[in-house]
């Protein structure tokens, strides 16, 4: 999870927007959040299957509930809480709905274990379509991690059906051992699974390092510090990860979907800055999209592209926000350059923790302290 929830609880170059020191986006007016649930137990993540009407809310102790009509229901669709070690950057961290859940009713969740270990795991509901099945469970991947924080822990379909996960480096700070340059293990990368075949799961064939001697073939990408959501939009073909920063720089990339075997950067580059040493090299790395130094925030939460109905002018924006200082901006991709980059006045969503999309594309907050809410148009705002 972002690092704050750790204190507090945690080639081809692309332009980079690096803001002066302490300026930051203009600020816009124009949204507010409309809540829409409460009373839930550190909410860390939203999503729905396909044509669901229903919202379903990952909580941190290992719980995911749903809100249907407005209402929260008092029974859990999973209960893992007894599977989970939560706490600081631990817990149940991610769900994602098979793209045919509608037919097989496959779900896969992303949790710490109670050793501390990231385990991804796929479910089944039951004949009851507001409870899982706990019964069905099959492990898809086990993965060790040698310290608490920088689970990672997103989970999600790409455009392609392949299962992508998010790794963070392992922990502790500046990456001791090395993980996200170490092509050897699955620590500070982004995996890319066929769950479809295989069991658990197959290696693409595309995988850029499948069959590669001293690599491991589920990689996807590296150089990852701890990638706290990532989101694809497929109308543009692309892929934004969110990735928490070390001393200095928070970090938002940008890259191609379908481009494996990139390089962010991590440890050798903290963002668009040389880490530990004056001297690096750029070449060969994908570069941060936005960067925002430490005078502004201190964690990047990563979020969504809006391609909801509500907000048509705001279709094809990226949301995110910073945990410690609870602002949210947005910002459009075009050509290869960040354009609208914005800050979002009036809006306080407390500890913003992640951003979720319901079925119909509308984007929503899951704030640490409890609540979820919708961003939606303010009166005379942006629609």
């Amino acid at each position: 999870m972002v690092r704050p929830l750790a204190r507090a609880m945690w080639m081809v170059a692309v332009a980079v927007l690096a803001p002066a020191a302490g300026a930051g986006p203009p600020r816009a007016p124009g949204l507010v959040l409309e809540k829409v649930a409460g009373g839930l137990d550190r909410p860390l993540f939203l999503t729905a299957p396909a044509g669901d009407p229903r919202l379903f809310v990952v909580e941190q102790g290992g719980r995911i509930r749903i809100v249907r009509g407005g209402r929260l229901l008092p029974a859990p669709f999973l209960d893992l809480s007894g599977k989970t070690r939560a706490g600081g950057e631990r817990g149940l961290l991610g769900l994602a709905f098979h793209p045919r859940y509608r037919e097989n009713g496959f779900f896969y969740v992303d949790y710490t274990d109670r050793d501390g270990n990231t385990r991804v795991e796929r479910y089944t509901v039951s004949r009851d379509s507001d409870r899982a099945d706990p019964a069905t469970v099959r492990l898809v991947i086990a993965i060790d991690q040698p310290f608490a924080n920088h689970n990672g822990g997103d989970v999600a379909f790409g455009p392609d059906g392949m299962l992508y996960v998010g790794m963070g480096d392992g922990g502790s700070a500046g990456d001791p051992y090395g993980n996200g340059q170490n092509k050897d293990t699955l620590l500070g990368k982004m995996l890319r699974l066929d769950v479809d075949h295989g069991a658990p799961y197959a290696i693409p064939r595309d995988n850029p390092f499948a069959g590669t001697t001293g690599a491991r073939g589920e990689i996807w990408a590296y150089g990852l510090r701890n990638p706290w959501r990532f989101c694809f939009d497929p109308p543009a073909g692309l892929l934004y990860i969110a990735d928490v920063g070390q001393n200095q720089w928070e970090e938002v990339d940008v890259a191609p979907a379908g481009r494996g075997g990139l390089d962010y950067g991590w440890n050798v580059m903290e963002g668009n800055h040389c880490f530990r040493s004056f001297t690096c090299r750029h070449e060969g790395r994908l570069l941060p999209a936005v960067e925002y130094g430490h005078d502004e925030g201190c964690s990047v939460t990563g979020g969504f592209v809006y391609r909801g109905s509500r907000m048509p002018a705001l279709v094809g924006h990226y949301f995110y926000a910073d945990f410690c200082q609870g602002w949210i901006r947005s910002f459009k991709y075009e050509g290869g350059a960040v354009i609208e980059h914005r800050e979002w006045q009036g809006l306080s969503p407390g500890q913003p923790a992640s951003f979720g999309l319901d079925a119909q594309g509308e984007l929503y907050l899951c704030d640490l302290g409890g609540s979820v809410y919708r961003l939606a148009p303010a009166p005379g705002g942006s629609r």
